[in-house]
């Protein structure tokens, strides 16, 4: 599914398109897309027609365009959730896998489309009252729980770090608990920690304070890296606003590269089980201890 960096790049892309534009008109083709929005509290379309947007926001996978009025349209885009960019006159039923289509009127581009297409229909959008969390930051309700992102300027590193010796279970699995720290999934676990020489059943408590500093530094390494090559693009699942692919799966060191050479030391990487997911690492560098 769409990491922190892959995210992050669909609100760079969205932003100057949706800041300031009105919904002029909304379209649910398929009520599997709306499964997050509370239809106790009214229609999706109906409430969100009429609203200006305001810049979007984000926090780990989680992507919101605030509106005008303390709400917010939220979007989680799942496994293959995709939102983009288009022509205002463009019909969805020209492409596939279109299930909500949202037109807008911006002050200055004037009209065009946001296109929500999802294949797999496990992403979400919903309308979203925000409340205050930490440090007076207004995120939707369903965020409130989710922990601040490593490239976060406000991420607590100390925190972190504390909560690390107090968990017993695989550092991985550490890595992926969104309420731990935030925006980090399979693929960038996997290179923070083939960078770090953390082997991912490793249990957190048992990293040394030096260890886990530098895993929280490569964790921000590699998702600056995917960040700036757009992301990471596996059978286009994920593409940008324009719908063009990222390309940091070129600079994969361990992630989907099980039998190929370890780029450090060249042993074959390894996959195996985790967590209904799989782990690549290097059995070599990155030992059980």
């Amino acid at each position: 599914m769409p990491e922190l960096p892959e995210v992050e790049v669909v609100r760079l892309g969205l932003a100057p398109a949706v800041t300031g534009a009105v919904v002029t008109a909304v379209d649910v083709f398929d009520e599997r897309a709306i499964t997050r929005h509370d239809r106790a509290r009214g229609s999706f379309a109906d409430r969100l027609l009429g609203r200006r947007m305001l810049a979007p926001k984000r926090r780990g996978k989680f992507l919101w365009i605030p509106l005008d009025d303390g709400e917010a349209l939220l979007a989680h885009l799942g496994m293959t959730g995709q939102l983009l960019l288009r022509e205002s006159w463009a019909r969805p039923q020209d492409e596939p896998h279109v299930r909500v289509r949202v037109e807008l009127t911006h002050p200055s581009l004037h009209e065009l489309a946001v296109f929500f297409r999802d294949q797999r229909t496990f992403g979400s959008l919903a309308l979203d009252e925000l409340t205050a969390a930490d440090a007076g930051d207004l995120v939707p309700g369903q965020v409130a729980h989710i922990a601040r992102d490593p490239l976060d300027p406000l991420c607590d590193d100390s925190a972190f770090l504390v909560a690390l010796t107090r968990k017993s279970s695989a550092i991985k699995r550490v890595l992926l608990d969104q309420r731990a720290i935030s925006g980090i999934g399979n693929i960038y676990a996997d290179e923070a920690l083939w960078a770090a020489r953390i082997h991912p059943e490793q249990p957190a408590n048992t990293l040394s304070r030096a260890k886990a500093k530098l895993l929280l530094a490569e964790i921000r390494l590699v998702l600056a890296k995917a960040l700036t090559e757009g992301g990471t693009s596996f059978d286009s699942q994920y593409v940008n606003v324009n719908g063009q692919a990222g390309y940091f799966a070129h600079s994969l060191n361990a992630y989907g590269r099980e039998g190929a050479p370890c780029p450090r030391c060249g042993t074959p990487i390894v996959r195996v089980s985790f967590m209904n997911r799989s782990s690549h690492f290097c059995p070599r560098d990155q030992r059980l201890r």
